[in-house]
């Protein structure tokens, strides 16, 4: 859990909001303990002079609304960090409809303070989300419907090789694929059940982007590590053969943070490679230690979550809480 704190905790634009916005309420308080005790953890990383800072607060916030988090064993950090994205989200989201609407009744405007009026959109949501289109062809009539899908982070299979690349994982999870015998899919044209194709592609890329490496895999009902040295680089990642056609824009992404997974499933250790955005510095966590690392030494075989930032936007844009 520490090496995913320590990834967010270098979001820059996500810091510089939280940082911004005022939590102080008992109201707020009330309702978004997560996002608040998150504040806290973040305010006293960033200001205080201290060889390390506990994140109890935050851990017993986060475990009273996600139990299976209360146990202070070792937990996998890709569920960690999409129940954290998802707690600040809906928390966010939460209070900022109920400062909006506490505002509108001031202005004497309640009759439009219903929730339909007020935005479902967060700081997460802003940085983070991106939209897949799904394209499903129906392989005896022709016809096509298309599914859209919000993402946080993409889960990415790992293709069979000691190194493969992200690329080739990207191929993996974007190629097209055909679902026939028990995977067939129901046509509304042909009223029954046909062999279809399937095609993902992304319509509208994030700020940043989240990459999780699928190392974990059941084989026989027993658990294994996929142990792949995936190669990814640290700058000009380039995702335009993922994107639509109708995508005008192809912006490349720039690595700024790693979780990395060492050991096998049961016993296994994590620790976080973060640059920092002032000095450009690469600085290595595992648990209270911290020490600088060579950009060289960044990649490595134990990669399990990658943070990457667009280049058009980079991460020295700063939202505040009225963004």
């Amino acid at each position: 859990m520490n090496a995913v704190i320590q990834c967010l905790s270098n979001t820059a634009p996500l810091v510089e909001y939280v940082l911004s916005c005022n939590f102080e309420t008992s109201e707020n308080r009330d309702k978004g303990q997560v996002t608040v005790t998150f504040a806290d953890l973040l305010a006293k990383m960033r200001f205080e002079e201290k060889q390390f800072v506990s994140p109890e607060a935050f851990l017993t916030a986060f475990g009273y609304i996600h139990p299976p988090f209360r146990r202070r064993d070792q937990q996998d950090a890709h569920e960690f960090l999409i129940y954290t994205l998802d707690s600040l989200h809906e928390e966010l989201v939460t209070m900022g409809k109920a400062s909006r609407r506490k505002a509108l009744v001031a202005q004497g405007s309640s009759s439009n303070c219903t929730d339909s009026n007020l935005s479902e959109s967060s700081i997460i949501t802003r940085l983070l989300q991106g939209v897949l289109r799904h394209e499903i062809v129906c392989l005896k009539c022709g016809s096509t419907r298309e599914k859209k899908e919000v993402f946080n982070v993409l889960s990415l299979p790992i293709p069979s090789g000691n190194q493969p690349s992200i690329q080739e994982c990207l191929q993996s999870y974007f190629e097209q694929v055909t679902l026939t015998w028990t995977e067939k899919m129901f046509c509304s044209f042909c009223k029954r059940k046909q062999d279809t194709a399937k095609e993902v592609c992304i319509i509208k890329p994030p700020r940043i982007i989240i990459f999780h490496f699928k190392r974990f895999e059941y084989q026989r009902n027993i658990k294994r590590k996929l142990r792949a040295n995936i190669t990814f680089p640290l700058k000009n990642l380039d995702l335009s053969p993922f994107f639509s056609p109708s995508e005008e824009k192809h912006p490349q992404y720039n690595l700024y943070a790693v979780v990395n997974h060492y050991g096998d499933v049961e016993y296994g250790h994590y620790t976080a490679y973060c640059k920092n955005t002032a000095t450009k510095q690469w600085h290595a966590y595992d648990d209270m230690k911290c020490s600088e690392i060579a950009e060289a030494a960044v990649q490595t075989s134990s990669a399990y979550i990658l943070f990457y930032t667009n280049q058009a936007f980079g991460l020295t844009k700063t939202f505040t809480s009225s963004s």
